[in-house]
């Protein structure tokens, strides 16, 4: 079993936020392969599907972002899962909006998402699919940022990143990761 976790922060509130990326590449996922994302377990919203004949577990920790690793972290111990089986979508203040970043293992990078994954699955070696939202202005702050709508500007570019990120989550079912991050880490902003 595959298992793809988006990050975000329950709540209407939060919605269409940028610190959101994640939830809606599981969103985008559960829509183009047709995977309904309607239990509560785990602390999470999840569902159970088929993409290429793999059986894959989408998850959105409802626990808000800080506190994501809990909700992995039962989800693995549940499944009996290892880090391998695990690929985590979120937003990345350093890459430019719209840009996405795959990696096989890493630090947090400063996300407390991630922070708190490590911490709870005790390991960085993860597979992630980073979604870029850019910087704030210099003097603004980072969680406010974070926490705000994307701008009219930015919400096609971040449409497309979303797409792609689904996209990259789906080959994952049936392609080593490597290929898949070769293939989309080539795709650059336009």
């Amino acid at each position: 079993m595959k298992v793809v976790i988006g990050l975000g922060n329950p709540g209407k509130k939060y919605e269409d936020t940028r610190h959101n990326a994640g939830f809606m590449a599981i969103d985008k996922i559960s829509e183009k392969w047709a995977i309904p994302i309607q239990q509560n377990k785990f602390r999470a919203l999840v569902g159970e599907g088929r993409i290429d004949g793999e059986k894959v577990l989408l998850v959105k920790p409802q626990t808000y972002m800080n506190l994501s690793g809990e909700s992995v972290a039962e989800v693995m111990k549940f499944y009996k899962l290892v880090p391998d089986d695990l690929l985590v979508i979120y937003d990345d203040l350093d890459l430019p909006c719209g840009q996405l970043r795959l990696r096989e293992k890493g630090s947090s990078g400063g996300h407390n998402g991630i922070k708190s994954i490590i911490q709870h699955v005790g390991t960085q070696e993860f597979k992630r699919i980073k979604i870029g939202i850019g910087r704030p202005e210099p003097g603004r702050s980072v969680s406010d940022y974070v926490l705000q709508p994307f701008s009219a500007a930015e919400r096609a570019v971040i449409a497309e990143a979303v797409n792609f990120a689904a996209e990259a989550a789906a080959m994952w079912a049936s392609e080593p990761f490597l290929k898949v991050m070769n293939h989309f880490n080539s795709i650059k902003k336009k």
